[in-house]
């Protein structure tokens, strides 16, 4: 079979084959049997799709060694993790991974060729099901790939990794037996010192006898021991160079894990808060970290135990120096990974109001691996200001200082076994108070950056090493008051998007390329409003020019523009009393709250500005509307259609409701107002307005009970005021043919100039609370007594 490459990423093949039916089920599980069983592919789905299968040529016997130790790798990872098998059920399985590690060496130890060409059939085939059940022609296809190299080499590391520490294993033990026999013919030395010693007591003759054989022996074993002293410093000095390139590639492989996938977790942590996708579990990295642990921990224990054998026969030479370094830096490393894997799993909520219970949850990596747990660790969290942060980093005396108080700060690391996860798990903590610093410039109390500090103490190895650990929290803005909220979230959102990896807290640019603000405002828009249906590059174009008072629709125009912090959101825009961000963000409420179903059918444009929507509409048939959000009110959306200009036979124009908010929602939907308005026809360009909004009106009302209506608001627009039949079928409501007293006033439908009607206002937009009046007045007179209503109708 030739090469293939695995296109997914570890452990997703298996996690997608799991998720295969029917036919494609039914050959995934044909694959297994006894020559390869099912749960060694479960169990150890990460190792597999790790190993470089498609490196091992099948057709070269050459090969074979490399095979080999695929075989025995796998073995070994059999056995380990039926060893860490706990618990009743963990009892059976660590017997039955157990006998699956002696059948598969049973089976392939005389052909591991054999091995690779069953796993590499099986992983293949697993490959083309996934790939057809899911069409792999996804966009995403080519990232996977670079992904599932990237991680290959992760795993290829750590076998090297594991092997060569496995060969200083090996060269310990053969210095330790060396030294023995070198110390067992030392001390036969210094017997036949003493003998020789002892001959001066014996008569001349004696002494002439055995003297020559004794000197003899002596100067053989004296030459002996100068030439195993030299070999012995050889030894040493070959397992410290070991040991010196072993380290150099832990600390390339910890840099790999920690400095890049570690980070890249952070920043994808940090984009979930703007709304981007979530940043993924925490399984493999904390596997990578426990293998990284066990690998320090294993080479550590061999240099102190190198540092042992020194001592125990000192032989002079350059090895001390040696060993002192690589027992520095052996630890450095380790304390690197130790205070580096002290996360926030869960952040802290970044808007955070006092007097509001909050959680977040922390986490130690390795803590399971170094069995940090036995003595379980206390986590205290502390809020502390941006500028406690920055004399932290520093490593600068911060004497304890906080910027307020939390209550139930305090919380115990648990492990848990069936996962391996040591944690803390801060549940009902409460901001009590919060000590603000002095503001700078324009800064309001929502421009100003807090972080939550978590700090913990613990030993590994019995004592042998102490650990302070701190880890600060993403930043989060305090605020007193639900007011705030909406400003908060735009200091938030800034530092998410382009806070910059290993940045002085809480630094960011106060200017950003308005491509990459439309990708921040893009992922936020999607996550609030819960749509796929993003904005769109017309959708963007206009805001840019809201942004930039613009009326250019070239988005080429746009890329090279930047917009910076005060335009955002300090600044007004020209001529309203709120931001380009208290705007947008009055859109996101709005459809969040109220009309998420209809962005998601694409029945609301949105964003079009009313000269836009007057070029839109009157090109199509009288009684076609759309749907844009007001400019001039945050948080409103409004209808505009077009009609004949009563004033002008044959003329035709455009008509703007006043916009409705959220308020207005609260009361009727706007599937039931536009159901309401018989003048509106068709949604732009030319849909049926039922066919788009039917399923979202509200049922018809029930029959009276106990001698009362119950009572239904509907919407009207004077001007376009005509029955609308019960949708039922019946005769028209009451409130159909109740008189409006905007009807009854001097009609007056000139659109754009000044208006006298009061309903409308000064660019004839129709005014909703004056004819809820109406409304009200129509409700009180339905829900008096039946026989009272109708008889003051006939009077």
């Amino acid at each position: 079979m030739g090469a293939f490459s695995i296109r997914v990423l570890k452990m997703a093949v298996w996690i997608q084959a799991q998720q295969l039916q029917g036919d494609a089920l039914h050959q995934m599980q044909s694959l297994y049997g006894q020559h390869f069983p099912i749960e060694v592919r479960h169990y150890l789905s990460q190792w597999i799709e790790g190993q470089l299968w498609d490196s091992i040529d099948l057709e070269n016997p050459q090969e074979e060694f490399k095979a080999k130790r695929m075989l025995d790798g796998l073995i070994q990872e059999l056995q380990n993790k039926a060893e860490h098998q706990m618990g009743e059920d963990g009892f059976l399985l660590r017997i039955k991974l157990g006998h699956y590690a002696t059948q598969l060496k049973s089976t392939y130890d005389r052909c591991p060729l054999e091995l690779v060409r069953c796993i590499k059939h099986i992983l293949y085939t697993e490959q083309r099901l996934v790939r057809e059940a899911t069409n792999s022609n996804s966009p995403g296809g080519g990232m996977l790939d670079s992904m599932s190299q990237k991680y290959q080499q992760i795993n290829q590391a750590f076998e090297e990794l594991r092997v060569m520490t496995q060969d200083t294993e090996n060269d310990l033990r053969k210095l330790q037996h060396n030294q023995e026999y070198f110390i067992i013919q030392y001390q036969e030395s210094l017997r036949i010192q003493a003998q020789l010693s002892s001959l001066s007591t014996l008569p001349p003759a004696d002494r002439l006898l055995r003297e020559p054989t004794l000197q003899s022996k002596r100067a053989t074993v004296e030459a002996w021991l100068t030439r195993e002293a030299n070999t012995l410093q050889k030894y040493r000095l070959d397992l410290a160079e070991k040991h010196q390139k072993t380290l150099q590639l832990l600390r390339k492989q910890q840099t790999i894990i920690l400095d890049d996938e570690l980070i890249q977790w952070k920043r994808r942590q940090q984009l979930a808060g703007n709304g981007g996708p979530p940043e993924g579990g925490l399984d493999v990295l904390q596997s990578w970290c426990e293998k990284l642990a066990e690998m320090i921990w294993q080479n550590r224990q061999q240099i102190r135990r190198a540092e042992h054998l020194r001592q125990q026969l000192p032989i002079p030479g350059p090895i001390e120096e040696l060993l002192t370094e690589l027992n520095g830096t052996i630890t450095d490393i380790i304390s690197a990974l130790v205070t580096s894997t002290f996360i926030i799993e869960k952040q802290p909520p970044q808007v955070l109001k006092t007097q509001t219970k909050f959680a977040a949850t922390v986490r130690l990596l390795v803590g399971g691996k170094l069995n940090v747990h036995m003595n379980p660790p206390q986590v205290k969290a502390t809020i502390i200001s941006e500028q406690q942060a920055k004399a932290l980093l520093k490593n600068e005396n911060t004497r304890n200082d906080s910027s307020g108080e939390i209550l139930n700060n305090n919380c115990v690391m648990e492990y848990h076994q069936t996962t391996g996860t040591l944690s803390a798990h801060f549940r009902n903590m409460s901001l009590k108070r919060i000590k603000r610093s002095d503001r700078r410039g324009a800064e309001s109390v929502t421009e100003e950056k807090f972080t939550i500090l978590f700090e913990s103490q613990f030993s590994v190895g019995g004592n042998e090493l102490v650990f302070q650990v701190k880890t600060l929290s993403l930043p989060v803005v305090v605020i007193v008051h639900g007011s705030q909220d909406n400003n908060a979230t735009a200091t938030v959102l800034w530092d998410n998007a382009f806070a910059e990896p290993g940045r002085v807290p809480f630094m960011v640019p106060d200017k950003v390329l308005w491509p990459q603000l439309c990708e921040a405002l893009n992922m936020k828009y999607k996550a609030e409003v819960q749509s796929n249906r993003g904005l769109s590059e017309d959708n963007l174009v206009f805001l840019a020019q809201k942004a930039f008072s613009s009326s250019s629709i070239n988005p080429e125009d746009y890329r090279n523009m930047t917009m910076s912090w005060s335009q955002f959101n300090r600044e007004s825009l020209p001529g309203r009393n709120f931001t380009f961000w208290q705007w947008f963000d009055g859109v996101m409420e709005l459809m969040k709250k109220h009309l998420k179903p209809h962005w998601n059918d694409g029945a609301i444009l949105g964003f079009v500005n009313k000269q836009q929507a007057q070029d839109m509409l009157m090109s199509k048939p009288n009684g076609t509307f759309l749907l844009r959000f007001s400019d001039s009110e945050i948080g409103g959306i409004t209808i505009a259609w077009v009609a004949e200009n009563p004033n002008k036979p044959g003329e035709r124009m455009v008509w703007n409701l006043m916009p409705y908010t959220t308020k207005d929602f609260s009361i009727r939907s706007l599937a039931d107002r536009i159901s309401d308005l018989n003048h509106l026809l068709f949604l732009y360009p030319d849909r049926p307005k039922d066919e788009v909004f039917s399923k979202y009106y509200t049922p018809p009302l029930s029959k009276a009970v106990d001698g009362y209506v119950k009572p239904q608001i509907k919407q009207v627009v004077p001007e376009f005021t005509t029955a609308n039949p019960d949708p039922s079928g019946g005769n028209p409501t009451y409130m159909d043919h109740a008189a409006s007293p905007s009807v009854s006033h001097p009609h007056n439908y000139g659109i754009y100039p000044p208006m006298s009607d009061p309903m409308l206002d000064a660019d004839g937009e129709f005014d909703l609370e004056d004819t809820m009046d109406v409304a009200r007045r129509v409700e009180e007179l339905l829900s008096r007594p039946m026989e009272n209503q109708w008889s003051g109708q006939q009077s």
